[in-house]
């Protein structure tokens, strides 16, 4: 018999059908056995008599939650029953396979274990539907990506993982031999999307992995994460990369709120609404002046820079003037960025970069990119690279390439702040840092 999913039974009243999914709940009575019963469109639950078929009722005694099963019965109305007045009068049941007891935590109980835990058995932790839902969200979310990219004339590109030379200056890298000489895991398709530009693609996207050697155990940082990557050119400046940015970031909340706004709200008490444009924008220097103002002293160690209270001050300070989740902070100082970014012609100590704050939280990272091989060369040095290992993107500048920019974004840092997550290990389905590498 053809499966039915939970979502469609009110539409098969006095029908036989057949169900499978998961055992949540099983009520094992004296006459009675009633087995609530999930699969990923909803519950529903399942009644046997026990007198009716003593064999079945012994069966039935012996499954342990979570356990999945087929089943089959016919759907009655029972406005007794909360979920959805209807229950499904058990006919036959298959185990197809038995949960032993007891579970190392029950994924639907009100008593959760700490995240790390759960983190160890984390399919069993993506049985609630809360943890579901964030990934038929990203699921949408990157589905509307695409659409904005390729309604505007993008190309979508794959970049290589394993790479010869860093792509961010050498820092935060993971080696690996590489037959007679050493790789390294790409920290971003960066010199790859300039490539594209070198080669005339004009605008490209790419949805990838991206590796950090960064030794960081906050809630936001992650060794390996999801990286959304756009090119564009023949820019006037980092602001055409911004107008593009904030545009499409809003084709893609408007989709997910046209999906999920209801569900948002239920299962993660959000109220999803999509940004108006343009998003608020701040030079760097009126940034610095605004967290003055507002008392906050930065370390040291990040002048020139923002940490996480700057970025957090920042979007509260925004969020209560201009009425937005949102703000570009641009034109940053040399001494802080890539040393690809452009400079300002007439403050060469600044950069045409920006970077794009969520909720106080940093998202993007983009900027005009040096396009000029003399003055690219004349900046590596500057950081004191070494000039011998960036020959190959040297030479994508050597004949004819446009100006151009672009951004990174990283993918769960922006499910986090759609759904308000406190943490980016519930917005990635499988965490790495650097103390986790199972599952």
């Amino acid at each position: 018999m053809k499966r039915t999913f939970i979502k469609d039974l009110k539409e098969k009243l006095d029908q036989t059908v057949t169900v499978q999914g998961w055992l949540q709940t099983l009520r094992d009575q004296k006459s009675m056995q009633f087995l609530i019963i999930r699969d990923h469109t909803g519950l529903v639950q399942a009644a046997h008599w026990k007198k009716g078929n003593p064999e079945l009722a012994e069966l039935i005694s012996t499954i342990g939650t979570e356990s999945s099963l087929t089943l089959t019965g016919k759907v009655v109305a029972n406005e007794v029953v909360k979920l959805g007045g209807l229950e499904l009068q058990l006919e036959s049941v298959k185990i197809e396979n038995n949960a032993p007891m007891p579970l190392p935590f029950e994924p639907n109980s009100d008593n959760l274990p700490e995240q790390d835990f759960r983190l160890d058995w984390r399919y069993l932790d993506l049985r609630r539907e809360r943890n579901r839902k964030i990934f038929e969200i990203q699921t949408t979310a990157e589905q509307a990506m695409r659409e904005w990219w390729l309604a505007n004339g993008y190309i979508e590109m794959h970049s290589p993982k394993i790479v010869g030379a860093p792509s961010e200056g050498g820092a935060e890298l993971f080696t690996l031999p590489y037959f007679e000489t050493t790789a390294y895991l790409a920290q971003s398709p960066q010199f790859y999307k300039q490539m594209a530009m070198a080669a005339g693609f004009e605008k490209v996207f790419e949805i990838g992995p991206v590796f950090r050697a960064d030794p960081s155990f906050t809630s936001r940082h992650m060794t390996e994460f999801t990286g959304v990557d756009m090119e564009i050119s023949w820019i006037n400046s980092h602001e055409d990369v911004m107008v593009a940015m904030e545009h499409w970031l809003a084709h893609v909340y408007q989709k997910v709120h046209d999906k999920h706004a209801d569900e948002i709200k239920d299962l993660f008490d959000v109220d999803f609404t999509v940004p108006a444009l343009p998003f608020p924008r701040l030079t760097m220097a009126e940034a610095y002046q605004i967290l003055k103002t507002q008392g906050y002293k930065l370390p040291p160690e990040r002048k020139g820079d923002l940490d996480p209270g700057a970025e957090r001050a920042l979007g509260a300070y925004v969020k209560q003037t201009c009425g937005s989740d949102f703000v570009f902070v641009k034109d940053w100082p040399v001494a802080v960025r890539a040393f690809y970014h452009m400079r300002h012609a007439d403050n060469p100590g600044l950069t045409m970069s920006f970077d794009l704050l969520g909720k106080g939280l940093e998202i993007t990272t983009g900027a005009q990119r040096e396009h000029r091989v003399e003055v690219l060369t004349a900046q590596a040095l500057d950081k004191g690279l070494s000039l011998e290992p960036l020959k190959d993107y040297f030479d994508f500048f050597r004949y004819g390439c446009p100006p151009h920019g672009g951004l990174g974004l990283g993918l769960s840092r922006l499910l986090m702040i759609m759904l308000d997550l406190p943490n980016i290990r519930e917005a990635v389905y499988l965490f790495r840092g650097p103390n986790r590498l199972t599952p």
